[in-house]
């Protein structure tokens, strides 16, 4: 039984195929549908269904869970399906997305010059040299490292000599014996744009992000060829771009076009992990909704945190002042100096890996942090889009996936690597093969895939604010004060008008919920738990 423009028939729907031309992905495809009676096909439609309701084509000839159709020849049919919410969380157009990696099989992919839907990335080994280094770097001798271990200090020697190979347990007890060690780097987002060319601003806030819209300022822009912008807090870390709906001048009708971008800055990714929490979601949760929206990656910043100051940066410039690094990209620029922070970029966009002093870079602008030195891969568009489909298609954490592509792309020597081994037909083989690593750079690689990937949750905040505050106000109040100026100042204080923006600020940063989930759960935010590993299916924190 089918409803068709509210005439019940005893008609069953059998799916024809689509009708589409070409084979992309979208939000609304369509399909045609045979209306079987006693086992004929007495009517066809050519109807528009929504592929998140659909979740997954069915094959053709089979029944289809149409429950209604509307519409007419001249203005075109539309479909209803009815299904239960566990279904439309299914991954939408399974069966489209499969016509679509047909359709680019000979597509660029991220790793030149290798198979990589049949072939392993490259990955490096903990060896018996980072053995030796991590003893130096944590200065222990054999005999104290083998007592905190507890084997004995022939094992260790053996490991040292090459003599036994370094197994995963033997690694994963290292790690475990020392805790600043295992801490010591760690993975997380730093940018992430989405574009959604099916939704609005408002849609991505409501249906995406899943956030409060009266946190979000709405004002014009002219970037990116877009005419309007809402920012959360009235701040550019977590903003929509997107059309502003305009009137026709024909018809005096309100239009409004589709097409908008996400933005999430670093900032923004600390402020979103707040809303992923309150929502009881990762990364992952979230990017799997995002794709059923249609939206696509156009940049991803993943950062390596260097806590420990493992990495030297005045050593990695000396290192590509003195050519002793290959990288598969030819680019490479120096930015920065020795007191304000090194800055080392390697290729162009979209594939860039970036290694700079985050420490001094924060203390520039007023702020600490605990990470010494940061190494960033910033992928865009379908370098970024490759990297997801390995996340979340393959089953690979993204830890592994992150440091298959360093160790694939960046080297650091100690030795110098001659003009004759860069001309070799397998020259990063023979550069291994004949040129001492540098010890940290080597450590650096063969620890990441032991790493965690983290979320680490918080709160807007007018910190900037109260420093800007602190440094350049308060002394002028002091002056003010002493002369006898004081009761004019707090007068003007409490009389003062906020801004649009300064009061989205406000609101947001006195609000512990940001988005409309949080009402249903009992999550303590006075004491949240500071970081969360991505990694671990249960979402417990690291």
């Amino acid at each position: 039984m089918i409803t068709i423009n509210n005439e019940p028939k005893a008609y069953t729907p059998i799916f024809l195929g689509t009708t589409q031309h070409s084979l992309r992905l979208s939000l609304q495809i369509l399909i045609m549908v045979g209306m079987k009676l006693n086992d004929e096909i007495v009517e066809t439609y050519n109807v528009t269904v929504s592929t998140i309701e659909l979740g997954q084509l069915p094959n053709i000839g089979n029944e289809i869970a149409i429950d209604e159709i509307t519409g007419s020849e001249l203005s075109g049919f539309k479909a209803k399906l009815k299904q239960s919410d566990a279904q439309m969380q299914n991954t939408a157009s399974t069966e489209l997305e499969k016509l679509v990696d047909l359709k680019n099989v000979g597509q660029y992919q991220l790793l030149k010059g290798k198979n990589i839907m049949t072939q392993d990335m490259n990955t490096l080994e903990f060896d018996a040299n980072n053995l030796k280094y991590v003893r130096q770097i944590l200065n222990v001798s054999q005999d104290s490292l083998a007592k905190r271990l507890k084997i004995t200090r022939q094992t260790v020697n053996r490991f040292e000599t090459g003599e036994q190979k370094i197994s995963n347990k033997f690694l994963d007890k290292l790690l475990g014996a020392y805790p600043e060690l295992a801490e010591s780097i760690e993975v997380q987002f730093d940018w992430v744009s989405l574009t959604f060319p099916d939704l609005t601003s408002k849609q991505v806030i409501a249906d995406v992000l899943r956030l409060q819209e009266n946190l979000f300022l709405e004002r014009p822009t002219s970037q990116n060829f877009y005419t309007r912008e809402m920012a959360f807090a009235g701040e550019k870390n977590i903003y929509i771009q997107d059309f502003a709906p305009v009137k026709n001048p024909e018809t005096q009708a309100i239009e409004q076009k589709f097409g908008t971008t996400l933005y999430l800055t670093g900032k923004g990714t600390r402020l979103f992990e707040k809303a992923l929490l309150e929502q009881s979601m990762n990364w992952r949760n979230f990017f799997e909704k995002a794709r059923q929206y249609r939206g696509h990656l156009t940049r991803l910043d993943i950062a390596i945190n260097d806590k420990w100051g493992l990495l030297d940066m005045n050593e990695l410039v000396k290192a590509v002042q003195e050519k002793r690094f290959w990288s598969k990209s030819k680019s490479y620029a120096v930015h920065g100096n020795v007191d304000d922070g090194w800055t080392v970029d390697f290729g162009k966009s979209p594939f860039v890996i970036r290694a700079y002093d985050k420490h001094k870079e924060q203390a520039n602008k007023g702020y600490d942090t605990d990470v010494k030195t940061r190494v960033e891969l910033e992928l865009h568009q379908v370098k970024a889009e490759y990297v997801l489909d390995e996340w979340l298609n393959n089953d690979k954490k993204l830890v592994d996936i992150t440091f298959d592509i360093l160790y694939s792309y960046l080297w650091f020597t100690n030795g110098k690597i001659e003009d004759h081994q860069l001309k070799s037909d397998t020259v990063r083989d023979e550069i291994e093969a004949t040129v001492e690593p540098m010890p940290a750079w080597s450590l650096l690689t063969a620890l990441g895939k032991k790493m965690k990937f983290v979320r680490e949750p918080k709160k807007q905040s007018v910190e900037r604010i109260e420093k800007w505050v602190l440094q350049s106000v308060v002394p002028s109040l002091a002056v003010l004060k002493k002369t006898g100026h004081w009761h004019e100042i707090i007068e003007a204080i409490n009389t003062a008008e906020l801004s649009a923006e300064q009061e989205k600020l406000v609101m947001a940063t006195t609000k512990n919920a940001i988005t409309r989930a949080s009402k249903q759960l009992n999550i303590n935010f006075e004491k949240p738990t500071k970081k969360y590993n991505e990694d671990d299916k249960r979402g417990k924190g690291a």
